[in-house]
């Protein structure tokens, strides 16, 4: 299904001003007639074409009124005759159309969370909480060309060492032909939002939550550091073009995907946090014992040089023991006066 963007169609204007008219002399002839039949009666016969002429136009002049239409920058009305195609109105303007045609979107009465439905909720439900208010329930039939911001809950999946993860992403996107978007899917809304939870599921079970060894990411065979938490702006242009993928047939453009939450699923959250910890406790031991290893060879170096004192390597074993516990010690040591001999 290819788009037809109908153009020199904005005669809303005219055509108002014209039937206003028409209406205008139709009813000056009807009350003209009256007042010929009550003055005399013999012109009656005369005047009757007329009557009825004018009293046709009176009855039929409002229907090119039906056809007129009003849209507001970046909407779009899909319109069909009989059931068929015929186009699609794009751009503001004041619109006259044919009568009989009518507006088609089946995802008019969808609600996603996104932005433009969040705003209609919100408007609908400050609209309740006033009791003077009164509000008609027309279903809007016009087609958004806005970009849209889509809200996807969020999902639980096993990333690729089978931890359960939880992730949520916003999805940027617009139509950009509406033709395939209403009538190449059943709801293009719908099937926007299908595609998104599937696109996200077959891109995260690709990735681990942190980096880990042995793992590839990229299907080149080889290993790399690739991670949902450390690789997030990656992990979202992949998720992009998997979804672009799958909507081009509903003539949809994903602009942008971002991940808005990332955390381990709440029934290995605690065990993930405690091996965090682990990991941390056991690169700071790292640090401290390579610093106190160093601090021990060059104060070993520096009472050489200055031959401060001779130590056989059985003073140096303790000497180097003593300092270790020190320098790599949680809490600090206690000093211990030797006023004796050293040997």
């Amino acid at each position: 299904m290819e788009e037809i963007v109908l153009k020199n169609k904005k005669h809303g204007m005219l055509t108002l001003l014209v039937c206003i008219a028409v209406e205008i002399l139709a009813l000056v002839g009807v009350i003209g007639y009256a007042i010929k039949m009550e003055a005399s009666l013999e012109q009656e016969t005369l005047y009757m074409p007329l009557f009825l002429v004018c009293l046709l136009i009176l009855c039929i002049a409002w229907i090119p009124l039906v056809g007129l239409r009003v849209l507001k920058p970046q909407e779009a009305l899909v319109l069909t005759l009989f059931g068929k195609y015929i186009g699609t109105l794009k751009g503001e303007g004041f619109y006259a159309i044919n009568p009989f045609c009518q507006s088609f979107n089946p995802a008019a009465k969808t609600k996603l969370n996104q932005s433009g439905d969040v705003t209609q909720k919100a408007t609908a439900t400050t609209a309740n909480a006033n009791e003077l208010s009164i509000s008609f329930d027309v279903p809007d039939k016009k087609i958004s060309l806005k970009i849209m911001t889509l809200n996807n809950n969020r999902q639980k999946i096993n990333d690729c060492l089978g931890n359960p993860v939880e992730i949520g992403i916003a999805v940027m996107w617009r139509v950009v032909d509406t033709a395939k978007a209403v009538f190449n899917v059943d709801n293009y809304k719908e099937y926007l939002s299908l595609q998104c939870d599937s696109a996200l599921r077959n891109v995260v079970r690709i990735y681990p939550y942190d980096v880990a060894p042995g793992v590839d990411t990229t299907g080149d065979g080889i290993e790399d550091d690739g991670s949902l938490r450390g690789s997030s702006d990656v992990v979202a242009s992949r998720i992009r073009d998997e979804i672009q993928t799958r909507v081009n047939e509903a003539g949809i453009e994903i602009i942008e995907a971002r991940i808005t939450y990332l955390a381990y699923a709440p029934e290995i959250a605690a065990v993930m946090l405690q091996r965090q910890q682990a990991s941390a406790i056991i690169d700071a031991r790292k640090m401290i014992v390579d610093g106190a290893v160093g601090m021990v060879e060059m104060a070993l170096e520096r009472l050489n040089q200055n031959s401060l004192v001779q130590l056989d390597e059985e003073r140096k074993a303790a000497m180097v023991s003593n300092l270790l516990v020190v320098l790599c010690g949680n809490h600090d040591a206690q000093p211990v006066v030797n006023t004796s001999s050293l040997y």
